[in-house]
């Protein structure tokens, strides 16, 4: 299970610095969705998985997971939120503005000639 996550973090991690690291601003809003989802599953992962567990401590309880992971996962998934619409609205008002979506504002030579 351990090995499958990290996999995974990697995976995403990857993906969304490729992602980022474009020229466009499309592709810089799916990278940083992509970099947070990683984040998300790193921070939840750092709470040991354990599976069947619950996350409130009673007597009749084998064991219990950690609720911080859970809570600061919660926390990041409403920030991520946000600043995912606040990216796709400045890099809407950017292509507004400019006329082209290249995250440095120049456009390219093929559709300026």
């Amino acid at each position: 299970m351990e090995i499958l996550m990290s996999v995974i973090i990697g995976v995403l991690t990857t993906i969304g610095v490729y992602l980022t690291l474009r020229a466009r601003t499309f592709p810089l809003v799916m990278g940083l969705t992509l970099m947070s989802y990683a984040v998300n599953l790193f921070l939840f992962a750092t709470g040991r998985l354990s599976i069947g567990q619950p996350a409130i401590i009673t007597d009749t309880a084998s064991g219990y997971t950690d609720p911080l992971p859970q809570a600061l996962v919660l926390t990041a998934i409403v920030i991520s939120f946000a600043m995912t619409a606040f990216v796709i609205m400045l890099s809407l008002k950017a292509h507004a503005e400019l006329g082209t979506d290249q995250v440095d504002g120049h456009r390219d030579e093929e559709n300026v000639a």
